[in-house]
């Protein structure tokens, strides 16, 4: 079940820090700022050998900031998501703390996405994915991501992980968004061949997600039986290899619609949409809109779920669809593998439960992470994501963490919103500053 959205052009920001309580009050009108100019780059890493063709062993990163920073934070985006949708964060990040350099990971389902038509001028872009002419994938042209799960991301992940400590020359916090922080505790706790994640980590920075009933404020609790989860994986070895959650005619087709969008608006905002009226029924706007108002109608007026919103006072729609352009790295993936989906749902209690062993979910140190903890909540889950945290910080070794939130934003404002007005960077920048003084 999703709930609405609503939002205020008001703003309460409360932070705990360490049982100090903090408010903060800012005005209610976003508008566009300019990007900060930071080192970036998008490189390849090798991830592990895992089941499908050798070149698909591959993550991509997202580097911003200097290659010399002494503290690298690094950030796994959520459900459908890719680095893209962290880029604008990492930049803001990046250029606050001059000491700290953010890397995004694209998970290696990335690589099955064909994004070199988006290179192109929007029309051209359009004729090409529109037409048909684009790379497509299917459960019969890549069987093997049926078994993309969790063991196989977190495995990736830490390959980047391993990278930015360089040996243990610097320090690595791993946070994420929405499923990205559920994914970022799962390493925490989960057991690398008898070395628990955390022992890797300096810290956690979790964004409107985590485990344990983060989302139930949202009307989401999971708790898989064996048996629901023998069913499910059933399916996913008989053909169902993608999540089609989002799916609006192919499994890549809201991804590329998405993209086409925010390209139009980039490029052209003023003129009148001609994506507008190719779009399916339940995502189509009642009449004519410009380039720049279709991405409005998208995530402002009739967003699809509360999920994919955003609030104009905090993000500008014309920095969203600077951020849907891309062209590379996007900011959605194409697709979403449905082992992964279910692997998440099954870690959701943060224990060593049934169908966690049923499906070899190896979260065997959940009561020994001692690292600090930040947790950011927006108004998506009516408090539960910091509740959550706290469950996970109470359960743990945790002594030290900070808790940060914005009732009046929505699940994608922190990632998007103006840097003058987004709690989330204000509220993270001093919890990093504090473990690079530890």
């Amino acid at each position: 079940m999703r709930i609405p959205w609503s939002g205020s052009t008001g703003r309460r920001c409360a932070a705990v820090v360490a049982g100090l309580v903090l408010a903060a009050t800012l005005p209610g009108a976003a508008g566009a700022a300019p990007a900060p100019q930071v080192r970036e780059s998008y490189v390849s890493l090798p991830g592990v050998d895992a089941p499908g063709p050798a070149d698909r062993d591959r993550v991509h990163v997202l580097k911003v900031g200097s290659a010399r920073a002494r503290q690298v934070v690094v950030l796994v985006p959520g459900q459908f998501a890719a680095a893209g949708s962290l880029a604008p964060v990492a930049r803001q990040l990046a250029a606050r703390r001059p000491g700290t350099q953010v890397w995004v990971v694209d998970r290696r389902q990335q690589n099955l996405a064909d994004l070199d038509g988006f290179r192109r001028p929007p029309d051209r872009a359009a004729d090409y994915y529109l037409g048909g002419h684009y790379r497509a994938q299917t459960a019969q042209t890549v069987p093997y991501v049926a078994d993309w799960g969790l063991a196989v991301e977190l495995a990736d992940l830490r390959q980047v992980v391993l990278a930015a400590r360089e040996g243990g020359r610097r320090q690595v916090v791993l946070g994420g968004h929405s499923w990205g922080a559920s994914t970022a505790l799962a390493y925490a706790a989960w057991d690398f061949d008898g070395r628990p994640g955390h022992r890797d980590l300096s810290g956690l920075a979790l964004i409107d997600g985590g485990m344990h009933d983060a989302f139930a404020g949202e009307g989401i609790t999971y708790r898989l039986t064996t048996e629901q989860a023998d069913a499910w994986r059933a399916r996913i070895e008989a053909g169902e290899v993608f999540d089609e959650s989002l799916t609006m005619g192919r499994t890549e087709s809201f991804a590329i619609l998405q993209q086409l969008a925010g390209a139009y608006a980039a490029k052209a905002p003023d003129q009148p949409s001609k994506l507008a009226a190719q779009l399916p029924a339940g995502l189509r706007p009642p009449a004519g809109v410009t380039n720049a108002g279709l991405v409005e109608w998208l995530y402002v007026t009739h967003p699809l779920v509360p999920d994919l919103s955003v609030n104009p006072a905090y993000t500008a729609p014309a920095d969203l669809a600077r951020a849907l352009a891309g062209p590379v790295p996007s900011l959605l993936e194409w697709y979403w593998p449905n082992r992964l989906t279910l692997d998440l749902q099954a870690a959701d209690p943060f224990a060593d439960t049934p169908v966690a062993r049923r499906l070899g979910l190896r979260l065997w140190h959940t009561r020994e992470i001692d690292v600090p903890l930040y947790s950011f909540q927006t108004g998506l889950t009516h408090g539960t994501a910091n509740a959550a945290a706290r469950w996970v910080v109470e359960q743990s070794r945790i002594t030290s963490a900070t808790y940060a939130g914005d009732e009046a934003m929505t699940h994608l404002d922190p990632l998007f919103a103006a840097p003058d007005r987004n709690a989330f960077l204000d509220t993270l920048a001093p919890f990093l500053t504090g473990l690079g003084e530890r």
